[in-house]
């Protein structure tokens, strides 16, 4: 039995992880805001009041888990809010910033004390921030964040490995849920895809950009 933490676990993909990690026998540590029902009836643990954002709500996450060893930890947090070229915000491209690419690394860094030789640490971002697959333009905040995201998880990659850490850089695909409008594969199905290229990771393929079917994206 491994433990596993999940951020932005209330809902979709971070929920879908942690009921089938408890499904499989691991044990599951859920982070988030706030929780949901559809959380709640897992019976796992849920650390709420957990903004990626927030100094203060990361370090008290950290401070509650008082040196729980963690095999895996999954930062899925995030948000996308799709801002085409002639109404860009800027105020929201910054907080898609916070979330997706300084939010991980600020929950990465609070709970590195956390992990250690063999751990695994997951980061949730999209083909969207892949500049090489990127066709159609448009979701500046959203691409933008996602490339830096993918930044970060390719110098932990390099950081960690004398660590004996592994990290994956993970696409879930299109996935049905309400950040995507319901549009796309279930939840379960991306997920399933997802655990087997985490159980597959190991220090030799540490840092690659995968899609959940195994395929290496382009960055």
């Amino acid at each position: 039995m491994a433990t596993y933490l999940v951020t932005g676990a209330s809902g979709g993909i971070g929920c879908e992880y942690c009921r089938q990690l408890k499904e499989r026998g691991d044990e599951v540590i859920a982070a988030c805001r706030s929780s949901s029902p559809e959380l709640d009836k897992l019976g796992i643990r849920v650390e709420t009041g957990v903004d990626v954002t927030s100094d203060a709500a990361v370090k008290g996450l950290a401070a509650r888990l008082d040196g729980q060893p963690l095999d895996v930890l999954i930062n899925n947090a995030g948000v996308l809010q799709s801002i085409p070229l002639e109404h860009l915000d800027f105020d929201s491209i910054r907080r898609q910033f916070e979330v997706n690419a300084i939010g991980t690394l600020r929950v990465t860094q609070a709970l590195l004390p956390n992990l250690s030789e063999g751990s695994k640490l997951i980061l949730m971002t999209s083909r969207m921030g892949s500049i090489g697959d990127n066709t159609s333009g448009g979701s500046y905040g959203y691409r933008m964040s996602k490339v830096a995201m993918s930044m970060a998880g390719k110098s932990l990659s390099h950081d960690l490995k004398p660590r004996g850490i592994a990290v994956a850089i993970l696409h879930p695909g299109l996935v049905s849920t309400p950040m995507t409008n319901y549009t796309g594969i279930p939840p379960a199905e991306s997920v399933g895809g997802l655990l087997q290229r985490i159980d597959d990771l190991t220090l030799e393929t540490t840092g690659r950009f995968w899609h959940a079917n195994g395929e290496v994206l382009p960055w």
